[in-house]
């Protein structure tokens, strides 16, 4: 019997594989991994330093431990080099080949890079990995001053975990006039700005990283601004984008991600994608919640009983304690008006997204405000019903 094959061994393949095992002993299953297909919460990698964790604590189980729960094989550090949809094959970098029932793509994202000039330009970190993790803390063994590329959501969370959890100065950079500018309400972003800079985050907005070159002290990083600062660790948090070559070059079709229907199939039979790799039904969202709902309603259609993934709200938490934060956006391109909330103990801002019809749409809660998160969800209209 052909196998299901997934590839991939993160959160996405590893929930999909537990939740199908549940209900499927018998099927032969292979999981095949770039990396040493450790199991870790990845989300966790943006506020583990507050937590005291290293890489070995975050880690939960090896390749081995998962093989032996799944009763599956895990072939690790092997590449996918090339998908045959007509001969239900893939084919690896050493030339081997593996024929599939049924082919799952759960092969995540990747950092975005920034052309940013410089000899030292190779020196820059992003983390997006168990092992970018674990560089990352030899790193910061040494590190005085590290400068933040990227206001967004994952630097803010870097930039909040780095100034509670060590005596490092903190710089973040980015072209935007507010942190988060993408998701926040500008008022909101303000406030979580103020926070940060109380906490001593130091802040090089309305700028980019245009050129970083070593020196003694650790490296000189030029802005567009013709500002030069000074740190001896530097870390990309720009975003992430899907890996979706692959998938393009079999022939699937993609867009900002592996493009699926509401089943997760891809436009290839007995071809699915889940996690920070796909876009279903056009959202693409990588958050930890789609992935744990495509996974469960893959996992049936997958045993033999066709399901359809149901997004319903789903608020994400910003991990800054220092200024808690949950956000719901509104979908692309809604219509409405954001009408705001100020806390009574000054700790906070409710800001609410309402459409023309009074309905509402998202939501920003910060400070005070987010222990009403489950109550507004619940009013907000599924993303994929």
């Amino acid at each position: 019997m052909d196998p299901i094959i997934i590839i991939g061994t993160g959160m996405a393949a590893y929930t999909l594989a537990r939740e199908f095992r549940k209900l499927d002993q018998i099927t032969p299953l292979i999981l095949i991994s770039s990396d040493d297909g450790r199991s870790y919460p990845k989300p966790m990698l943006s506020n583990a330093l507050s937590k005291d964790k290293t890489a070995e604590d975050i880690a939960m189980f090896d390749a081995g431990a998962m093989a032996k729960t799944l009763n599956a094989e895990i072939i690790i550090n092997h590449v996918v080099t090339r998908i045959s949809p007509q001969a239900h094959t893939l084919i690896m970098e050493n030339g081997s080949q593996y024929h599939y029932k049924k082919l799952i793509l759960a092969v995540g994202a990747s950092p975005i890079l920034l052309p940013i000039e410089g000899d030292a330009a190779n020196e820059i970190l992003s983390i997006n990995t168990l092992l970018d993790y674990t560089v990352f803390r030899q790193r910061l063994v040494d590190a005085k001053h590290v400068a933040l590329i990227g206001p967004g959501l994952i630097g803010c969370e870097f930039a909040n975990d780095l100034i509670a959890s060590t005596d490092v100065r903190v710089s973040v950079i980015g072209p935007s006039s507010v942190p988060m500018d993408t998701v926040l309400p500008e008022s909101v972003a303000v406030e979580l700005q103020q926070h940060l800079s109380d906490a001593g985050v130091e802040w090089h907005l309305n700028a980019t990283a245009k050129a970083i070159g070593f020196s003694d002290h650790g490296f000189d990083l030029t802005l567009s601004s013709e500002a030069v600062i000074k740190p001896d660790l530097v870390i990309s948090a720009v975003g992430l984008r899907p890996n979706i070559s692959l998938a393009f070059e079999a022939g699937l079709m993609v867009n900002r991600g592996v493009v699926t229907d509401e089943f997760l199939q891809t436009t290839e039979k007995d071809i699915y994608a889940l996690g920070d790799c796909a876009e279903v039904k056009g959202h693409s969202l990588l958050f930890v919640a789609p992935l744990i709902a495509a996974a469960k309603a893959l996992a049936k259609t997958l045993a033999g009983e066709i399901t359809a993934v149901h997004y319903s709200a789903m608020p994400v938490a910003v991990k800054t304690p220092l200024y808690p934060l949950v956000v719901a956006s509104p979908v692309e391109k809604a219509e409405g008006e954001w009408r705001f909330e100020k806390a009574g103990s000054g700790f906070g801002v409710k800001a609410l997204f309402v459409g023309s019809d009074e309905h509402l749409l998202g939501f920003v809660l910060s400070g005070d405000y987010v222990k009403e998160k489950q109550a507004l969800a619940k009013q907000l209209p599924d993303i994929i019903a």
